[in-house]
């Protein structure tokens, strides 16, 4: 492979990989399950709390 070959290969995949970047996904954030389990215990006492008044 040439030297121009090379560095052209270089350039594009750094611009691939910048471009990758700014790309939104419509993928969800990961949220673990122990994060999971502490929001859902906040909903059920807010809920409870709530109904009590």
């Amino acid at each position: 492979m040439n030297r121009t070959k090379k560095i052209t290969l270089k350039h594009m995949s750094k611009l691939k990989k910048a471009n990758a970047k700014l790309q939104n996904s419509n993928k969800p954030k990961y949220i673990s399950k122990a994060e999971r389990e502490r929001l859902a215990a906040l909903e059920v006492a807010d809920t409870g709390r709530i109904d009590s008044e």
